[in-house]
């Protein structure tokens, strides 16, 4: 397995060994090889307007992949990422490793387009997060709004 690291982008982003690693704790065993890639608003705003016809980007997408022992790739627009982590107020490392997190599984074949799927997803993400030493994103902090 290899879980190869792209920062296509000028924006702060986490470590690539961070984020590899982050992947590597969501893809647990899996040993498909992977292509993560940390982009800027308009390269994500292209894939955004090329792949599911919206024009504007997006914090995360994921491709799965067609091809034996390749998982797929997944894109994160740092920018994005960044204001995200601002208006929930954490630190941005932290929403990096749940934008990973969540777009491998997705590549796992997870969804969230129903209710039940959507908690189970959630589900995941938070008990892998946990598993790296990050707070269940789902769930608000005392006295916060």
């Amino acid at each position: 397995m290899s879980v190869d690291v792209q920062i296509a982008c000028s924006e702060k982003t986490p470590p690539a060994e961070r984020i590899a690693a982050w992947a590597e704790a969501a893809l647990e065993g899996d040993a498909r090889d992977l292509c993560l890639r940390v982009v800027g608003e308009g390269e994500a705003l292209a894939l955004n307007a090329r792949f599911r016809r919206r024009q504007r980007p997006t914090n995360v997408l994921a491709f799965p992949a067609e091809e034996p022992g390749v998982l797929g790739d997944i894109a994160i627009c740092a920018a994005v990422a960044a204001r995200e982590a601002s208006a929930q107020r954490k630190p941005l490392a932290h929403h990096y490793a749940h934008l990973v997190v969540h777009g491998v599984l997705h590549l796992l074949g997870m969804r969230h387009d129903s209710d039940r799927e959507a908690e189970a997803m959630e589900a995941k993400e938070a008990k892998l997060l946990q598993g790296i030493g990050i707070a269940n994103p789902y769930v608000r902090a005392a006295g916060s709004a």
